[in-house]
């Protein structure tokens, strides 16, 4: 695998990850696929650990846990999908998985990339723009005057 193709999938399979659950679902039934696979590794749930910075320089340290969904799939084809979502959604990590998978197939990337990948990561980039505006407007400047000692 390239690099490219690498950070590709690295870029799809993280905004399917970050996705919502029913705005995947929504735009999996609109898309209308219904690929013939095979389940590799049936959804399940797990944990975790999260890790944090202080300040984003600092080092390293464990946060805490969160739940994540997995399952892996392999079509008719022979492509193999994995997905990895946040919570307990078993259908979402299956549908994430089976888009993975699709999206490494060559007659079906383009299309899964316009149904799917590309409306995800707009709704994303629009709610992180949201998030943004909303601190922006929080924002608070301070200045000095400087006194005159009399």
């Amino acid at each position: 695998m390239t690099d490219t193709t690498q950070s590709a999938r690295k870029a799809w399979l993280g905004t399917l990850a970050k996705a919502p659950a029913a705005e995947m679902a929504r735009l999996w039934q609109g898309a209308g696929y219904a690929p013939e696979y095979e389940v590799l590794r049936a959804p399940e749930i797990g944990a975790v650990m999260v890790r944090g910075r202080a300040g984003a320089a600092g080092a390293a340290f464990n946060l805490g846990e969160m739940t994540v969904t997995r399952c892996s799939v392999r079509l008719v084809t022979g492509e193999v999908g994995h997905g990895y979502v946040q919570g307990r959604g078993k259908g979402h990590a299956l549908q994430a998985a089976l888009t993975d998978a699709l999206m490494q197939s060559p007659d079906a990337a383009e299309d899964v990339t316009t149904r799917i990948i590309a409306p995800l990561a707009q709704q994303a980039h629009a709610e992180r723009s949201t998030r943004a505006a909303k601190a922006a407007a929080t924002k608070v400047d301070f200045f000095t005057i400087a006194r005159g000692e009399d």
